[in-house]
């Protein structure tokens, strides 16, 4: 019998063949589209999924249900309504999250994001910019330039986009008038003349009629740029980085003993089999024997692929290294970023957060604030903290050596996330600038007495005794006492007391919460020192933010580390009020006292916990004694 011929393709199986294999041929860009609230984002991007003519029959009427149910513009189509799916969006007509939608022409693929307008929502809109290779920057002609605008704009600089469309909206609000158009592009140029922008395409346009969106308008003959849709068709995508082999480590794969790998994605450049590389944090070099995916190994990879590495040698390699090409990638602990704060609690200098910079997670904490930027002027301004949605430029410095790079040379290695340690919220977003130049011309010293040496000439470890607690709930008494009882036995001990620290090292602070910060952190710096000498530390400070106190732990060492509640309450406290504090607080005097105008966080499992209300002295230093020894 003769063999049996598989079967033909259909005609419609040929079409989509077709399609898909142009649709791999022509590029992507990624856009998003921006401003202020109500300059008609949504309703432009509907419009270009109107205009591309991707939506199926099922999608048209559900739209033009949804306009007569949700829509704002009478009996006709609310394109807006494609891209609002959010409940909250369609009741307060407004964009709240980042929408992304895909489209795609005979030129081009697209992936947009529609990014919030309202200030409240800068964090959306930082999300949608971080991936985006151009911005869509609209304009609502009858209003002009607004604070928002000037915002995004300064932000998508920020971000590294440097060819952007300026969408001057409902044209059709002002006659198509073309002196409001030139006076709008005039006002917008001025402002982004110190932005680095490379191209700014102002562009007339109705994205509610369809005015200059896909097609020409008749309304606006004295326009003779592109259409919106004919700028996107053309507009250069950003360039991957090439120039460079960068693998952020972030998975060791050992599912046998015969087989050792490390998964990634690409983020720059490209690999072969064969290469050399190199392991940033160690040095250590090796050359790269294979490049496994699910559907096989590849002889080549390029940057966005996720693959598998495997090396022809033992290399101590884990999650979070960054495995480059043979030549180094930098490392520092110190650098200078701007800073997006995208957290309704204030960013405070000194206070520990943790740092994520593709797959690197290190404690990090805010050294210095250099100034804020005004998004309106561009102007420099003085700030101490940072408040939600400030801009400002910060100095940083991290608990380990991390690989980095400029914002301006590598999205990847120079972006990061401070995310809260407590919460683990994402607080802020951040772009390097720069390493700190002391950064590298300062190096430990090594030293040959170390901390176990002194501990041995001493009799005893180091140890530092944190107690905090209210102002009058008698950290200090308790802890004087249980000096005395330690030093009764021959123990080498200080006591690091509030009051008496404030009168020398910390005489220059005062109690705003970014003084209470800092305050803490050089005390556990002094106290860390004094454990390393082998002396048992009790430090004496309300210490109100649980942030600062587990900064302190992780610095000295969580084993030679105890914390110590003395939880009396407040009503007892104020009761007490020995230095009258709360009296000067309660008529207004004072206006920062923990627990009264400023919050203390009491701790969540100290190793002790004291009520002096109901437990004597005598009977406290017991307990503490007993944890001790």
């Amino acid at each position: 019998m003769p063999r049996k011929q598989p079967p033909q393709p259909t005609e419609e199986a040929v079409s989509l063949q077709a399609f898909l294999e142009r649709q791999r041929q022509i590029g992507l860009l990624r856009f998003i589209t921006c401003g202020s609230v109500d300059d008609g984002k949504s309703t432009l991007i509907g419009r270009l999924l109107w205009g591309s003519q991707l939506l199926f029959e099922d999608q048209v009427a559900a739209l033009e249900k949804d306009s007569r149910k949700h829509g704002t513009q009478g009996e006709d189509i609310d394109f807006a309504l494609l891209v609002d799916g959010l409940a909250a969006e369609r009741e307060q007509g407004i964009t709240i999250d980042v929408a992304y939608r895909f489209f795609s022409t005979d030129k081009r693929k697209f992936i947009v994001a529609d990014t919030p307008g309202h200030e409240q929502y800068t964090r959306n809109m930082i999300t949608g910019a971080s991936t985006a290779d151009t911005a869509v920057l609209l304009v609502d002609a009858s209003q002009g330039v607004l604070v928002q605008t000037r915002r995004h704009a300064f932000l998508v600089s920020l971000m590294g986009i440097r060819n952007v469309a300026l969408a001057v909206n409902k044209m059709d609000l002002v006659g198509f008038d073309r002196a409001a158009f030139d006076r709008i592009v005039q006002d917008f140029q001025a402002f982004a003349k110190p932005l680095g922008f490379t191209g700014i395409t102002a562009i007339p346009m109705s994205a509610l009629k369809g005015d200059n969106v896909t097609e020409r308008s008749r309304h606006t003959r004295w326009y003779a740029g592109p259409t919106l849709m004919g700028w996107l068709e053309t507009v250069p995508a950003r360039k991957p980085a090439m120039e460079r082999f960068c693998f952020p480590v972030q998975l060791a794969v050992r599912p046998d003993a015969n087989f050792r790998g490390f998964a990634g994605t690409i983020a720059e450049g490209w690999v072969a089999a064969g290469d050399a590389v190199r392991v940033t944090a160690s040095g250590e070099t090796a050359r790269v024997q294979r490049i496994v995916t699910m559907d096989g190994d590849l002889p080549r990879a390029e940057q966005g692929q996720a693959v598998t590495l495997t090396l022809d040698r033992e290399v101590d390699v884990s999650r979070g290294d960054v495995i480059s090409c043979s030549q180094a990638i930098d490392t520092t602990d110190q650098f200078e970023a701007t800073l997006v704060w995208m957290h309704q609690d204030a960013g405070l200098i000194g206070r520990s957060y943790m740092l994520k910079l593709a797959t690197q997670t290190t404690p990090v904490s805010i050294t210095g604030i250099k100034h804020g930027i005004n998004v309106n002027t561009l102007a420099h301004e003085p700030r101490s903290t940072l408040a939600l949605n400030d801009i400002s430029v910060c100095t940083l410095a991290t608990g380990k050596a991390i690989a980095f790079d400029t914002y301006d040379h590598s999205r990847t290695l120079g972006s990061f996330i401070l995310i809260d340690r407590f919460t683990h919220a994402t607080v802020a977003v951040g772009m390097i600038r720069h390493s700190l130049r002391r950064a590298q011309n300062v190096h430990r010293q090594a030293l040959t007495i170390t901390p176990q040496d002194r501990e041995r000439l001493n009799g005893h470890a180091g140890r530092v005794i944190w107690f905090t607690g209210l102002s009058g709930s008698g950290k200090s008494t308790i802890a004087n006492a249980l000096e005395m009882s330690l030093h009764k036995d021959g123990r080498h001990t200080f006591i690091l007391d509030g009051d008496n620290v404030r009168q020398g090292l910390n005489r220059d602070l005062g109690f705003t919460d970014a003084d209470r910060v800092e305050n803490i952190r050089r005390i556990a710096e002094v106290a860390k020192l004094m454990a390393d000498a082998g002396l048992i530390v009790m430090t004496s400070f309300i210490s109100p933010f649980r942030a600062e106190r587990e900064m302190a732990r992780e610095l000295i060492g969580a084993h030679r580390f105890v914390e110590v509640h003395v939880s009396t309450s407040l009503q007892e406290c104020e009761k007490r009020d020995v230095k009258g504090l709360y009296r000067k607080a309660r008529a207004g005097q004072l206006p920062n006292l923990s627990g009264i105008g400023s919050a203390y966080e009491p701790p969540i499992e100290p190793q002790i916990a004291i009520d002096a209300a109901t437990v004597g002295v005598a009977d406290a230093v017991k307990r503490l004694r007993a944890l001790l020894d």
